[in-house]
């Protein structure tokens, strides 16, 4: 007796520290309930973390904390495959291949290396040409299904155009990702400018939540998040744009409606609709910081130790498959 497949997700992550709130909220929630019903793949990236000025010490520190915040919000090793990108060399393969069939126009489009140079970033090959290794990082596994956010649509269609060149010059190797858009993932904005997107690379720190604050924190950067003068609590994400995200965070964390929260918190007054905010969010992280706490570095690198040599495992027979299809099949 056969079983069908499950449709197979892949999503990765930098190990860049901070995961905050809206990491949660928005994606990693997501990635512990998508484990139940699809064939998930893990990837700390940290070859795209090269891309910025970092601390080799650090990078090592941080892919390890990454794994282990993963882990104790729930990502399972035994249900999901966990690694890091630099133990896998097909990633970096695949992407030079991918490369040699991508225009420079449509990378020097991208919105993301736009915005970042804008930002003082280097304009370095590494940047330029992030999207040609995410789309390896994808396709090497030939992955069915990619959760994104919005900034990552641009991203994602250049991933498929790129599976259907190679397909149409080389024959059908790369089935055509979809894009994966969850039913249920909160948008978490600044506390300090809600109409930016939360963020863990916001010079100030009060602008987010890190999934391992403490209580005391939360409570404090929820009560000085920004709000506006008018002291009725309703959702109205062009007036009051502070408030609308306190709600959000609120019924993410919750399970309540928008709706439900505003008939009970409409006059209430700020200052006690922000002290059941900080009370939701504490009650929803504690768990994961005890979990976290738990957890050793090196019980953490023996999962990641594993999880590499299963992802090179699986990564082989694609990676030959693609380097006979374009005649460099070695001897």
């Amino acid at each position: 007796m056969t079983t069908e497949a499950k449709p197979r997700i892949f999503s990765g992550v930098q190990p860049t520290g901070n995961i905050h709130l809206g990491n949660y909220l928005g994606a990693f929630r997501n990635w512990v309930a998508l484990q139940d019903d699809y064939d998930t793949i893990y990837c700390i990236v940290d070859l795209h973390a090269m891309t910025v000025d970092y601390d080799p010490a650090e990078l090592e520190r941080e892919r390890i904390d990454t794994a282990k915040v993963l882990m104790a919000l729930g990502v399972d090793p035994e249900r999901s495959l966990l690694y890091t990108q630099s133990q896998v060399p097909a990633h970096a393969e695949l992407a030079w291949i991918l490369g040699t069939m991508t225009p420079m126009g449509v990378l020097g489009r991208m919105t993301q290396y736009k915005d970042k140079t804008a930002r003082g970033e280097r304009a370095d090959l590494g940047l330029f040409s992030y999207p040609v290794l995410m789309a390896a990082d994808i396709l090497l596994y030939r992955a069915n299904l990619v959760p994104i956010g919005d900034d990552q649509r641009q991203h994602m269609e250049m991933t498929r155009d790129l599976a259907e060149r190679f397909n149409n010059r080389f024959g059908e190797v790369f089935p055509i990702p979809e894009a994966y858009i969850p039913e249920t993932s909160a948008r978490v904005m600044s506390l300090t400018e809600p109409h930016n997107k939360m963020s863990k690379s916001d010079e100030q720190e009060r602008s987010r939540i890190a999934v391992l604050d403490d209580a005391d924190v939360i409570r404090k950067r929820i009560r000085s998040a920004v709000t506006d003068s008018d002291p009725e609590v309703r959702y109205d994400v062009e007036a009051k744009p502070g408030i609308s995200n306190l709600l959000e965070i609120m019924s993410a964390t919750t399970g309540r409606s928008i709706d439900d929260l505003v008939a009970e918190y409409a006059h209430s007054g700020y200052g006690v609709f922000k002290d059941a905010v900080a009370e939701a969010v504490v009650e929803e992280l504690a768990p994961y910081r005890e979990t976290y706490r738990s957890l050793s570095n090196g019980d953490v690198r023996a999962v990641l130790h594993d999880g590499g040599t299963k992802a090179n495992e699986l990564a082989a027979p694609y990676e030959r498959e693609v380097r006979k299809a374009v005649g460099i099949k070695g001897y």
